[in-house]
């Protein structure tokens, strides 16, 4: 049998794949719009809050640091960054933060 489009054919496989492999990224993202994160913090600079950049490079290596930043996701915190204290995610379950801060954390 020949193969109606055979250059299409690899091209496809190549793009599938990549839409596959950046779908947890995106699902995250996804995650941190729906929960009103991005509300105050972007990817790459800084908003209200810390860039998920400059999140990411500060705890890089920290062995704690999903289950420090989780904590603070859901219930808030302040003096890290500077004066504007983080409010309380109350929407937000353990589960999603942690996701949430895993993701976040792979930022470079």
């Amino acid at each position: 049998m020949k193969r109606l489009f055979p250059a299409i054919a690899p091209a496809l496989v190549v793009a599938v794949a990549g839409l596959t492999a950046a779908a947890p990224a995106l699902a995250d993202l996804q995650l941190a719009t729906a929960k009103n994160c991005m509300a105050c913090h972007a990817i790459d600079k800084k908003l209200v809050g810390p860039s998920y950049k400059d999140i990411a490079a500060k705890y890089a290596g920290q062995k704690d640091a999903v289950d420090k930043l989780a904590n603070k996701v859901m219930k808030g915190g302040s003096g890290v960054w500077g004066p504007v204290p983080m409010p309380a995610n109350t929407q937000v379950t353990p589960d999603e933060a942690n996701k949430l801060v895993a993701w976040i954390l792979t930022q470079k």
